[in-house]
C-alpha cells in the first residue's frame, strides 16, 4: 500500500453490516444504490495543507447553509473500480492515472492538488478495510468515488481556503446484466457540453449538472445516451454522455482527439493501447456528423463503440437527431468492439498477464 503524505488514521465502523445483509445487497447491487461501511476523509486548510486523514464509518455530513460549494460549485470527483482477481485478490486499474487527472481537475477549478500517493493510499485503505464488499462474480466490481469540495463558509466569489477530500465506495453489478446491448444515441445540436477555454477537461460537478438537460432530451426521444458536438460549429463529434467514442473502419480505429473540451478518459487511453496490441491501426483525429452518416451509408464505417469506467466498452447501435437517424452497420455489437471489450476486461480481472503494469494490487 502506498504511504500518504499525511498519516491516515484508521477508525473503522464498530458496527459493520452483517454478512447476511451484505450478501443480500451483493446479489443485486445495481449501481450507486448501496455504500460500504466506511469512508475516508482528508482536510486541507490554507497555510496548513493536508491534514487529519481518517478512515471513519460511512455517515452523513453536516454543512453550513453558506458552505461555498453550495453556491459556487467548487467540487470535483473521480471514478475507478476495484476488481476481484481470478486468484482471489483485489486490484484497482491504473489508480495513479485517476490521481493525476484529479490533480488536473483541481488545478482548473482553483482547488488544492492532492498528492498522487495520498490519493492512492486513501483508495487502498478503504478497499482493504471494506474488502468483503468487493463482488466476486463476472463483471461485477466495487466502484470507488473519490471527490473533493470546498468547506469554507461564506458567500464571497473567490476560491475557498478550506476543502475536504473524501473517498466512498459502492458495489456495482454488471452493466449489461443480460448480455451486451448496443445503445441508441441522440445527437445534441442545441446544447453543448464544453467550450474552448472552459472546464471540459475537468471532472467538475458543474459539467455534469449542465449536461442533464441534454440527457433528458435524449430520453424524450427514446435514446439511451446523448452525443456531444463541438461548441463552435456544432458538427464535430466529441463524446457520448460520460464516455469517449471510437469509430471502427475495418481493422482501423479512430477516436476524437483531445482538444481541451474532451475528458481525457483513462479507459480511452487503455483502449488505444489494447487495440494496438490486438493488431489494429489506431489513430486520434476529428470526425463530423456528416462523416459518421456517410461512412455508415457507404459501409466504410463498420462499428462504433463508447468506453468509460462504468460500462467499460459499449457498442452504439442507432443514431437519432432532429434531421433523421440511422443504424450503425446491422445494429448489433461488432466483432472489433467485442474483442477490445474482452481483452480489457481480462486485464482488469487478472485473467491474463498485465503487460502494461496497469493492475494495482490492494489486498
Amino acid at each position: 500500500m502506498t504511504t500518504p503524505t499525511t498519516t491516515l488514521e484508521l477508525k473503522p465502523s464498530a458496527h459493520p453490516l452483517s454478512d447476511t445483509e451484505r450478501e443480500r445487497i451483493l446479489a443485486n447491487p445495481g449501481f450507486g444504490r448501496y455504500f460500504t461501511d466506511n469512508m475516508v476523509t482528508v482536510k486541507w486548510t490554507e497555510g496548513r495543507g493536508w491534514h487529519d486523514a481518517e478512515l471513519v464509518p460511512y455517515a452523513p455530513l453536516s454543512l453550513d447553509p453558506a458552505n461555498m460549494t453550495l453556491h459556487y460549485a467548487q467540487t470535483i470527483f473521480e471514478g475507478l473500480k476495484a476488481y476481484r482477481q481470478v486468484d482471489g485478490s483485489v486490484a484497482t486499474f491504473r489508480p495513479e492515472e485517476n490521481a493525476r487527472r484529479f490533480q488536473r481537475s483541481a488545478r482548473r477549478m482553483a482547488m488544492p492538488e492532492l498528492p498522487v500517493e495520498t490519493f492512492v493510499a486513501a483508495v487502498d485503505a478503504l478497499i482493504a478495510q471494506d474488502r468483503a464488499w468487493v463482488p466476486g462474480v463476472g463483471e461485477e466490481s466495487l466502484y470507488i468515488r473519490p471527490f473533493m469540495f470546498a468547506t469554507e463558509v461564506g458567500v464571497g466569489v473567490r476560491p475557498a481556503n478550506e476543502f475536504l477530500f473524501m473517498v466512498i465506495a459502492s458495489p456495482a453489478g454488471a452493466y449489461f446484466a443480460g448480455g451486451v446491448k448496443p445503445v441508441s444515441v441522440w445527437l445534441s445540436e442545441e446544447y453543448v457540453r464544453a467550450a474552448p477555454g472552459g472546464t471540459g477537461e475537468a471532472k467538475a460537478g458543474g459539467n455534469y449538472a449542465a449536461s442533464l438537460i441534454a440527457q433528458a432530451e435524449a430520453t424524450k426521444h427514446g435514446c439511451d445516451q446523448v452525443v456531444w458536438l463541438d461548441a463552435t460549429e456544432r458538427r464535430w463529434i466529441e463524446e457520448m454522455g460520460t464516455n469517449n467514442l471510437f469509430f471502427v473502419y475495418g481493422d482501423k480505429l479512430m477516436t476524437p482527439e483531445l482538444t481541451g473540451t474532451l475528458l481525457a478518459g483513462i479507459t480511452r487511453d487503455s483502449v488505444l493501447s489494447i487495440a494496438a496490441d490486438l493488431g489494429y491501426e489506431v489513430t486520434e483525429g476529428r470526425l463530423t456528423v456528416d462523416d459518421w452518416r456517410t461512412g455508415n451509408a457507404d459501409g466504410t464505417l463498420t462499428e462504433v463503440f463508447a468506453c468509460g469506467t462504468a460500462a467499460v466498452v459499449t457498442p452504439v447501435g442507432t443514431v437519432h437527431s432532429a434531421r433523421g437517424g440511422w443504424t450503425v452497420a446491422d445494429g448489433r455489437p461488432g466483432e472489433v468492439t467485442m474483442k477490445v471489450r474482452k481483452a480489457l476486461l481480462e486485464v482488469q480481472s487478472g485473467a491474463v498477464p498485465d503487460a502494461h503494469g496497469w493492475r494495482h494490487t490492494v489486498a
